[in-house]
Order: structure tokens, then C-alpha cells, then sequence
């Protein structure tokens, strides 16, 4: 069983696996799989996220598709510099 995310860590992951798709986006499907989150979860955060300046949803022929913004890439950045720091101190997010 995958232990407890908070979420702090699972806004790090769904930023995570959004830039790691690149200037593209990620469709919703593949971020639900990735980010092992259920449907509700994930609009929740993605909604946050997206009302932060993190993500931007965009609409691709019919498909929603979540790209992460350049504020998105400084706040991962941050998050990962902290968990490193975190981690260093025997400390897991």
C-alpha cells in the first residue's frame, strides 16, 4: 500500500508530472494515472493549482490538457530545493 500524501506532496507530484509532459500538457487521463489520485481529487487540485498560476487547463479537442506555467516551474523548483532539506534532517513530506 502507497503511504499517506498530504497535500503538499500531492501538489508536488501533479506539478511534477505536468512539467514533466513538457510544453505539451498532460491529458486528464493520463494525470489521473499518474498521479494516482481519483477524478474529484484531482479536479480539486488541479483547480487550486490552476487559480494559483501553477497550471493552465486548455481544451484540445475535447480533451482537457493541463500545462504547467512558469510560476508553476519556480514553485516545483522551491518545493523540491525544500523535500532535499527536509529529507537531509531525516524529514519526509
Amino acid at each position: 500500500m502507497a503511504p499517506y500524501r498530504n497535500s503538499v506532496k500531492i501538489l508536488g507530484d501533479v506539478l511534477q508530472i505536468t512539467d514533466e509532459y513538457g510544453i505539451g500538457g498532460v491529458n486528464l487521463t493520463s494525470l489521473l494515472r499518474k498521479a494516482n489520485l481519483s477524478y474529484g481529487r484531482l479536479t480539486a487540485v488541479a483547480g487550486k493549482l490552476e487559480q494559483a498560476g501553477l497550471i493552465q487547463e486548455q481544451v484540445l479537442e475535447g480533451q482537457r490538457i493541463y500545462v504547467i506555467t512558469p510560476q508553476g516551474k519556480e514553485y516545483l523548483h522551491r518545493y523540491n530545493q525544500f523535500s532535499e532539506m527536509a529529507s537531509s534532517f531525516g524529514l519526509n513530506l
